[in-house]
């Protein structure tokens, strides 16, 4: 019973420990945004991200987040609204809102 209990104890820790959270990440979207988007976009990211309030932005969410771009920047190419990209942008998007008062640097 003890070394049942030592492995059940040893298997949680092993997988809580190499276990690894995917999400987006502010920086790496402001990154994408000036790499892929700012030049078919025209405009900063500031002037991007002001477009929606975060509120916006969050209903938007990834699943509409595409459209809205081409909405907004018509001569974005598709390659640059990769399904991996999106949520990215969206925390970018969300972190500098019009509502916010961050203003990034890109």
């Amino acid at each position: 019973m003890n070394n049942l209990l030592k492995t059940v104890l040893a298997s949680v820790m092993v997988l809580a420990v190499s276990s690894t959270v995917v999400s987006a990440d502010v920086a790496k979207g402001q990154k994408l945004y000036t790499k892929k988007l700012k030049t078919s976009c025209g405009v900063t990211g500031a002037a991007m991200a002001g477009k929606h309030t975060q509120d916006e932005w969050s209903e938007i969410g990834t699943a509409g987040l595409a459209a809205e771009i081409k909405v907004i920047c018509p001569k974005v190419k598709d390659k640059a609204l990769k399904g991996k990209y999106l949520p990215h942008y969206l925390d970018f998007f969300k972190e500098y809102g019009s509502d916010s008062g961050n203003v990034p640097s890109c």
